[in-house]
């Protein structure tokens, strides 16, 4: 798959493409990723590529020909029609479900916008999709395209040391969609601090059935949502239910009531 980055600041992307686990992925181009600067193709020798906006206001937009421009060179350069990704704040928020859609596509092309934003005819004209990665601002949509590139990068074959890892993570099918257990490694004992004693235990049926409750636990601690999405879809079992049954505080009687005058 390919993903061509439309960017002002392609050496941001150096680290990203040069370190971790994940560069496996890109180094194999097995996530092929290519970097095009709308810059190369502003006008002037300047080479602009914003401009003040109309009615008024602070900060500059991008405008929308060297935008364009760059993107029709990206199209030229291919032989499919990739939709344009364009990461917004009124995009829909980014989710494992979607980073599996692209890990198994043939790529995107990746708009990062700076400053104010980009040139509204810009958008209406080209933009296929628009994704956020939550409720706050960044700078530019860089770091929220290399937060999608590292999430299908990991998610390719053979590019994580134990191909179960990802099935593992939080949010993932595989885990109904729940948050992961807690995990814990050497010394059994830290700070007075034991390994729970299921997991030392060599039984895995029950060394299963206690992180599948933790699972449950954690998520209706913390994402209640995801509960019930879960449960919506069928996923949760009797016994699960039990569990999270058990989460709940009972309701205060007329007798608790009163211990608290």
């Amino acid at each position: 798959m390919r993903f061509d980055v439309v960017t002002l600041f392609p050496e941001l992307f150096a680290p990203l493409l040069t370190s971790g686990i994940t560069r496996r992925a890109f180094e194999s181009a097995q996530v092929d990723v290519k970097l095009a600067n709308p810059r190369d193709y502003g006008q002037g020798n300047y080479r602009r590529v914003d401009d003040r906006s109309f009615g008024g206001g602070p900060g500059m937009v991008m405008m929308a020909d060297p935008l364009a421009r760059c993107l029709d060179a990206v199209r030229a350069g291919r032989t499919d029609a990739a939709p344009v990704i364009l990461f917004s704040p009124i995009g829909k928020p980014l989710t494992h479900t979607m980073v599996e859609r692209f890990a198994v596509s043939l790529g995107a092309i990746l708009v990062c916008g700076r400053y104010e934003g980009i040139d509204q005819r810009f958008i209406d004209a080209h933009v296929d999709e628009q994704i956020s990665l939550g409720d706050f601002i960044l700078s530019g949509g860089e770091i929220a395209a290399m937060a999608l590139l590292d999430a299908v990068a990991r998610l390719q074959p053979g590019v994580l040391g134990d191909e179960a890892s990802h099935r593992q993570d939080s949010f993932n099918p595989a885990l109904d969609g729940l948050l992961d257990c807690p995990h814990y490694t050497r010394p059994e004992d830290w700070c007075g601090k034991s390994v729970p004693e299921v997991l030392l235990s060599g039984h895995h049926a029950q060394i299963e059935r206690w992180r599948r409750d933790q699972r449950l636990r954690l998520t209706a601690l913390h994402r209640p949502d995801l509960i019930l999405r879960a449960r919506d879809a069928g996923r949760l079992t009797a016994q699960d239910e039990q569990v999270l049954n058990g989460l709940q505080r009972p309701s205060p009687t007329k007798a608790d009531s009163d211990k608290t005058l």
